[in-house]
């Protein structure tokens, strides 16, 4: 098991990464202590407010699979949990299908009953990989950032905004054309007297 594991270059960091003949987990740790938890197939609410545990959980979990299966060189899948700890009372309306989410206190059981579906010498083999800082650093090629498509993205900004100020360039002049006609057409004729 690894703790705090540093991920990328920033300043974000994986709670924990079990790595064991049931398979690679990454576990997102959550402290509600006393509050009321409520889990749902999309949500978790914690006292009645939303939450993105769910997301990030997930995100979490699918972000390891790329570092830890571009740095073994093999396809590595990883379950993502959240772990509540401390809720005074937790309710599970509908499991979400995507991420599991346990009590602190019911983890350890629940990766035990767990089946295998690695192999001894995977298990060395990815321990030793996730061991490696060098693992958790690198970016995949998949998450390698596109610059030109933000330099695009840029240019049609740029276009957007311009059109909007000839836009309201043009509003401005047709409203002032308009109020100059009716003022033209009320003060016009005694001008001329």
């Amino acid at each position: 098991m690894l703790h705090s594991v540093p991920i990328g270059t920033g300043p974000s960091d994986l709670d924990h990464v079990v790595i064991g003949p049931a398979g690679v987990f990454t576990i997102n740790t959550k402290h509600h202590r006393g509050q009321h938890v409520w889990v749902g197939a999309k949500r978790i609410l914690v006292s009645g407010q939303r939450t993105d545990h769910l997301r990030n959980a997930a995100h979490e979990a699918k972000r390891t699979s790329k570092l830890l299966s571009a740095a073994a060189g093999v396809p590595v899948g990883v379950t993502p949990i959240v772990a509540i700890v401390g809720a005074k009372r937790m309710t599970v309306r509908e499991r979400p299908a995507d991420v599991v989410v346990l009590r602190d206190t019911e983890l350890v059981r629940w990766l035990r009953r767990r089946r295998a579906v690695l192999a001894p010498e995977q298990v060395l083999r990815l321990a030793a990989v996730a061991a490696q800082p060098s693992a958790w650093q690198r970016m995949p090629e998949s998450e390698v950032v596109d610059h030109g498509a933000f330099d695009r993205l840029r240019v049609n900004v740029g276009r957007a905004v311009r059109r909007r100020v000839l836009w309201q360039l043009a509003v401005v002049g047709a409203t002032a054309s308009a109020v100059f006609g009716m003022w033209w057409s009320t003060v016009g004729p005694l001008l001329e007297r």
